[in-house]
């Protein structure tokens, strides 16, 4: 992944991110994701095509949402329904030219979710088969008209890009501008879906400003983990008449386990890969009045080289420095990076203003080696990582992870 840009969001899934504004150590610069759409990943259609003969008496009620004839109604629809005496076996889903729209049902067999978006102003139909145990069937129909492009929206963010490797430690982190209420979370949850092979259970968890949304299982991917992610908002209506601006998604690969672990009571950073150590190197850590933050973070952007520039916030006091190899931690502006002028320093005392400094050497070496998703965990600062400041769901205990869940969570994942 090459650098990506918090700005404000139109954003991503499959979604590509724009580069990422680096800025010095200590610097508070907030997170406003900014990404280009990208394509959509396809989803698979699930059950559909022409409606088995219905029986002349079938014991089975069926009832379908949308309503025959409902106008207004949001380009996020799904197909509801409520069945009893059996299942719902089909669900076709076609526009006013008779092409089909791709789909699937929903785990718990609540509901049918379009493969994509649907269009503005358009008529849809759809037919969906209910089959009971003995084979049985019964048919419903329904039409309905899907409203105009809304005039507010809310931009949506996926971290992620199609095709990519990412270290064991990458969350899949959503992002919303504005940040979605409280009251609207759990409408907007349900349409961000995570799938994993080989099959690991996670949670999503937001942040109090509503502006993000993570997801993760209680540990680490397993390495060679493939991800699918679809944010399935495009339409959505996501609070304070607002309607998410588009789906996002992507699939990507997690790789190899890579650990970056720093003690600042030894100055040393021990690297382990796949439970081995493989190399330590000696740092320096920021000194007392920039002092660098204690907890488990995770690499969100490379580069090889930029400027450190703090002068839009720190004024005179700031400065302006061009740096390489450098690995972001937080948004308010600590890294890993090489400092060559630190070197004597490095493994004795802080002299950082709360970055990683390391030798150029190591520093290059590192940069060879990492991934975006690798988790760097720094300890014995005395400061702690501020939740949100990066990618940080990892910072927190599982327990009080879940409770950011805006969904019920499954008494097996508590």
């Amino acid at each position: 992944m090459v650098g990506m840009r918090r700005s404000v969001v139109t954003v991503v899934v499959a979604a590509v991110i724009a580069p990422l504004a680096l800025s010095g150590c200590g610097d508070k610069q907030k997170s406003a994701a900014a990404a280009t759409p990208a394509p959509s990943v396809s989803v698979s259609a699930g059950a559909s095509g022409a409606p088995a003969p219905e029986s002349a008496d079938v014991p089975i009620s069926l009832s379908v949402t949308p309503t025959a004839g409902k106008t207004n109604v949001p380009t996020s629809a799904e197909v509801g329904f409520q069945v009893s005496g059996g299942k719902v076996t089909s669900v076709t889903l076609t526009d006013s030219k008779g092409k089909a729209v791709a789909g699937r049902l929903r785990e718990d067999g609540s509901s049918w979710v379009p493969g994509q978006t649907l269009k503005t102003k358009e008529r849809y139909a759809a037919s969906v088969v209910a089959t009971s145990d003995s084979g049985l069937t019964k048919t419903v129909r329904t039409t309905f008209t899907t409203m105009g492009a809304p005039a507010r929206k809310t931009g949506t963010g996926l971290y992620l890009f199609n095709d990519q490797t990412y270290g064991v430690a990458m969350p899949v982190v959503a992002e919303f501008n504005p940040g979605i209420k409280k009251a609207d979370r759990a409408a907007v949850q349900k349409r961000m879906f995570v799938q994993t092979d080989p099959p690991q259970p996670g949670v999503w968890s937001w942040t109090s400003s509503g502006t993000q949304a993570y997801y993760r299982a209680p540990e680490y991917w397993q390495p060679g983990t493939k991800l699918t992610v679809r944010i399935a908002v495009g339409g959505l209506p996501t609070g304070g008449g607002r309607y998410g601006n588009q789906d996002r998604s992507a699939v990507a690969k997690i790789g190899r386990k890579f650990e970056m672990n720093v003690d600042n009571a030894t100055k040393k950073m021990t690297v382990v890969q796949d439970g081995k150590v493989v190399k330590t190197m000696p740092v320096s850590l920021g000194r007392p009045s920039k002092p660098s933050v204690s907890g488990t973070m995770v690499i969100m952007d490379k580069q090889a080289e930029t400027v450190f520039d703090t002068t839009d916030t720190a004024g005179s006091a700031g400065y302006k420095v061009n740096i390489q190899y450098a690995q972001r931690l937080t948004w308010s502006g600590q890294f890993v990076h090489s400092a060559p002028w630190s070197v004597g320093a490095q493994g004795h005392r802080n002299v950082s203003h709360g970055c990683v400094n390391v030798s150029p050497s190591n520093a290059v070496w590192l940069f060879n080696k990492s991934l975006i998703g690798d988790p760097v965990v720094v300890k014995n600062t005395g400061t702690k990582l501020a939740y949100g400041d990066g990618w940080t769901p990892w910072n927190v205990t599982w327990d009080e992870f879940v409770k950011g869940s805006a969904l019920p969570v499954p008494t097996s994942l508590k």
